[in-house]
């Protein structure tokens, strides 16, 4: 099925992975696809029972995988007691339904998978408006008649017709209407989002970006003395914070965004949704963009968070290119002696960041008020 109608997760339970190496890619880089796609599956409460990979010249229009290869990992799904089959690419809503009928148990892909983990994770207006309209505009071309369950959930809204295409076009109706609904109360919030950085003119920004889990609740924490959510989990936290920090004495103080986490393969319709959020970056005076230094995939994370940047128009200049975690990098030959390193949980390295960061920004920054003051807040 699609990402759940509630907020009460129905992942409580086993997954099988499933992992395609197209031509041009590596059976090693789709292992490590895979590691990130079981990292996501376990911040959504999905134990792992196990993964299946495959080459192959193209997919296969109706399954992905080719039927002989479907019927693989059902019978492996079955072995492993895994009642939930997760893809790491993209599936149409014909190949879910194809899928599902051969290895006979439920069958999702990536972008199901983190919108799933979105719709845990939200807990603001903005954030909940956000990934519902994500979530719906994800699911209106994957329906099929087999998923009536939309019209119960909804309180009846739209159960006029029979079963089949009756049916089936009553919830795309219904699925319209909260799309639209959505995207009418989006605005209103994005609207009053501006008012607020319109009153806020003259302050510089300096906006937390990167690849998810690279720390930058951590930063966020050690710049502000606020006490958000930091844990070492895919997308902790996803409301958008701002507030007052000090760049250290005689620095003054700047705003601090911290905004939601980067990932490969990003459902687009969540950029969609979250851009009102992350214009927070687009508008920054100075982007940390903040990388884990101590992942083994950090040159793709920063990558990928490159892109994002760019796609976001955020100005290259703009940009300082942080490497975090200096205290989980094991083997200190791999510190590079002409970037810029810290450890946002012991605080390593904080006070040249903060003199880098004075000295990028110059007169913008405010050396009036203090930390001290009433911080300001966003996504609450």
């Amino acid at each position: 099925m699609y990402p759940s109608e509630s907020h009460e997760t129905p992942l409580r339970r086993a997954a099988l992975l499933v992992g395609v190496a197209l031509p041009g890619q590596q059976p090693a880089v789709v292992e490590e696809h895979l590691d990130e796609l079981a990292a996501l599956a376990e911040s959504a409460g999905v134990r792992v029972a196990g993964r299946s990979c495959q080459s192959r010249r193209a997919p296969e229009a109706g399954t992905f995988v080719g039927r002989g290869k479907a019927e693989e990992i059902g019978r492996e799904a079955a072995a492993l007691g895994a009642d939930l089959v997760l893809f790491d690419d993209d599936l149409t809503g014909g190949q879910v339904k194809n899928l599902e009928e051969i290895v006979g148990r439920q069958v999702m892909d990536r972008s199901g998978l983190i919108l799933e983990l979105f719709h845990q994770r939200a807990r603001s207006r903005e954030a909940r408006t956000q990934v519902e309209l994500a979530r719906l505009s994800y699911l209106l071309p994957r329906l099929t008649r087999r998923w009536r369950h939309l019209s119960r959930q909804a309180g009846g809204v739209g159960v006029r017709g029979g079963e089949g295409e009756t049916q089936l076009e009553a919830d795309r109706r219904m699925l319209r209407r909260r799309i639209a609904r959505h995207a009418r109360d989006l605005k209103e919030i994005e609207r009053t989002r501006g008012q607020q950085r319109r009153g806020r003119r003259g302050i510089a920004t300096v906006a937390l970006a990167g690849y998810t889990n690279a720390g930058k609740s951590t930063l966020f924490n050690r710049l502000t003395r606020a006490d958000v959510l930091a844990e070492d989990r895919l997308f902790a936290t996803l409301d958008p914070r701002l507030r007052r920090g000090s760049l250290g004495p005689g620095r003054g103080v700047v705003l601090v965004a911290d905004t939601v986490g980067f990932i490969r393969k990003l459902p687009h319709h969540l950029v969609a949704s979250f851009r009102s959020t992350l214009e927070q970056v687009a508008d920054a005076d100075l982007v940390v963009h903040l990388v884990d230094g101590s992942h083994a995939a950090w040159h793709e994370q920063r990558d990928v968070a490159t892109e994002v940047l760019r796609e976001l128009g955020v100005d290259p200049d703009r940009v300082l290119l942080v490497f975090n975690k200096l205290d989980r990098v094991p083997d200190p030959a791999l510190v590079a002696a002409d970037a810029l390193w810290i450890s946002a949980a012991t605080g390593e390295g904080l006070d040249r960041l903060k003199a880098v960061v004075a000295a990028r920004l110059g007169e913008r920054v405010e050396t009036a008020g203090s930390v001290a003051e009433a911080p300001e807040r966003e996504g609450e």
